[in-house]
């Protein structure tokens, strides 16, 4: 679902679609993403948030259950900043690598997006 990119990123391509609420994406897949990409040898949790960056903006994305496979669903403000139209459409979707990840997460409230001027 995601390959290597920068020393920052890896890149995928999801089905992006608006969200009422925060973002998420297949509650099976973020489990998988979060143990393979933020895995170590020790225990991983898998319901942490992972970090995704879609235009200019970084957000938390969460698992849910109700979000079909291969689909990001973010909030309207989200798909507005990233100048998407027409969704769900396919795009290609940055996820911030483990320590990355958690550099962004301890610098700002991330409960909902963030443009990247604030990180």
């Amino acid at each position: 679902m995601f390959e290597q990119f920068s020393r920052g990123y890896y890149l995928g391509r999801l089905y992006v679609e608006p969200r009422d609420s925060g973002a998420a994406m297949c509650r099976d897949q973020h489990e998988q993403v979060n143990q393979q990409l933020y895995g170590d040898d020790g225990v991983t949790r898998i319901d942490l948030p992972l970090v995704m960056k879609l235009g200019r903006r970084h957000f938390p994305v969460h698992g849910d259950e109700e979000v079909p496979a291969d689909t990001l669903a973010v909030p309207e403000t989200v798909l507005d900043d990233a100048n998407i139209r027409n969704p769900p459409s396919l795009h290609e979707v940055f996820l911030a690598k483990a320590d990355h990840a958690a550099q962004l997460l301890s610098v700002a409230d991330m409960s909902d997006a963030m443009p990247d001027s604030a990180v």
